[in-house]
């Protein structure tokens, strides 16, 4: 059985070509829609599940270019033992706090918690990047299973780190490995005051034979910098750069806030892509994005904040106002480019048969001339009525089809609290 969105207004994700038709969705990853008539006159819809449309707008639907699932218990955890003066305390008394708290059954209901939230706010795809450096082992396959069941895509990561000792770095390099033989993913690495050249060097080999990229934070504090400047005298990507990082298209560079000359033109002249996560960057107080003379690889994240990518896409055109080059149609770029970097790179569960139905109540015509406007100053993850995933029901009426949201809250809620007694 096929699903048949009848009476839509289809707006191509590219062009913003707006269509009155009916869409039959095709299922499996990588498969796409058939535009039909939109009273769907002469077509034999017996066999398939027909939803009415009318007065909705379909579109392709969100992904995350940078997530953190083990981040999602935290909402209202205890306040830390210290109070941050600045982002090394950030990282030391919360992230590198809990991240070392996750047992097994806390990292699934961190995932599950994720997914679904994604789901909801219309993103069927995902990249994240995780650490749990006293649950390494298996933590990805976890990860794996958790949105599966939900029904979201991913491309996972471990954040290999030396932070915790050579030897928790090498279990992160091994549980990659693993990974990678039967799955899609990325290689990950904290950041480099954290990495060695060591591990550094391990972990570009691994890219290198398992035909992946890396995926790491850069440059968003300027201890990073002062850090690489200190103990490698040159500057965080003239490092990566040096070991090979930027020579894969499939390689991510997270934040990259405090750059020089120099390293914006190491990454505009690579094939790495960039991930902005600009609710992150106001939260940590490290400074503002700048996309200027990085070139077009520049895609949108959450970095862990929340799961919402239309507020992300948002929130990184109006606190680029000040700082950034970032106009309403180059927000929109930026948050669709995630699907050509996932598509450029032969990375399944993005085809066209990833879709959103919005039930967006304008006062305002939406036409392709005013789409843009409408996405940054109108439409928000409330507006979201079902999504498909691989032409599945991921959504429908605003209700998760896969899993029973309610049970699972109540589980993610138990490990919450087991995580906040070990904090």
């Amino acid at each position: 059985m096929s699903i048949i969105l009848k009476n839509a207004t289809f707006i191509q994700w590219q062009t913003l070509e707006q269509i009155q038709t009916s869409l039959k969705v095709e299922t499996g990853s990588g498969g796409g829609y058939l535009l039909l008539p939109a009273d769907l006159e002469g077509v034999d819809i017996s066999k398939d599940e027909v939803i009415d449309c009318s007065g909705k707008l379909v579109t392709k639907s969100f992904a995350v270019g940078h997530h953190h699932v083990y981040s999602a218990l935290a909402r209202g955890m205890p306040v830390p033992a210290k109070q941050p003066e600045n982002f090394l305390e950030i990282l030391e008394y919360v992230w590198w706090n809990l991240d070392k708290a996750l047992d097994k059954d806390m990292i699934d209901a961190s995932a599950l918690a994720t997914a679904m939230a994604c789901a909801k706010a219309g993103s069927t795809f995902v990249i994240d990047h995780h650490a749990s450096p006293n649950t390494i082992r298996g933590s990805l396959e976890i990860i794996a299973h958790a949105f599966d069941r939900v029904g979201v895509s991913h491309l996972l990561c471990y954040e290999i780190s030396d932070r915790d000792g050579l030897d928790k770095a090498n279990q992160g390099l091994q549980e990659t490995a693993d990974y990678l033989q039967a799955n899609q993913g990325l290689v990950g690495l904290h950041a480099s005051f954290t990495v060695g050249d060591e591990s550094l060097k391990k972990a570009v080999d691994l890219m290198k034979k398992t035909n992946s990229g890396i995926h790491i934070h850069v440059a968003e504090d300027l201890a990073d910098q002062n850090h690489c400047q200190h103990h490698y005298d040159r500057q965080v990507v003239e490092r990566l750069h040096h070991f090979g990082v930027l020579n894969s298209p499939k390689t991510i560079l997270a934040h990259c806030l405090h750059l020089n000359e120099n390293e914006r033109s190491l990454i505009r002249n690579s094939p790495a892509w960039i991930v902005e996560n600009a609710e992150s960057n106001l939260n940590n107080n490290v400074g503002h994005f700048r996309g200027t003379y990085l070139g077009k690889n520049i895609m949108l994240g959450t970095d862990g904040m929340h799961s919402d990518m239309l507020r992300s896409a948002q929130v990184a055109f109006f606190a680029g106002q000040e700082t950034d080059q970032i106009n309403v149609p180059e927000a929109y770029r930026r948050f669709r480019n995630v699907h050509h970097y996932l598509a450029d790179n032969h990375f399944a569960g993005d085809g066209d048969n990833n879709l959103v139905v919005l039930d967006y109540d304008s006062p305002t015509p939406v036409t392709p001339n005013n789409f843009l406007g409408h996405f940054v100053f109108g439409l928000s993850s409330n507006h979201i009525r079902h999504v498909i995933s691989n032409g599945n029901w991921l959504v429908k009426n605003k209700r998760l089809t896969n899993v029973d949201e309610k049970a699972i809250l109540t589980y993610t809620k138990e490990q919450a609290l087991r995580l906040w007694d070990r904090l």
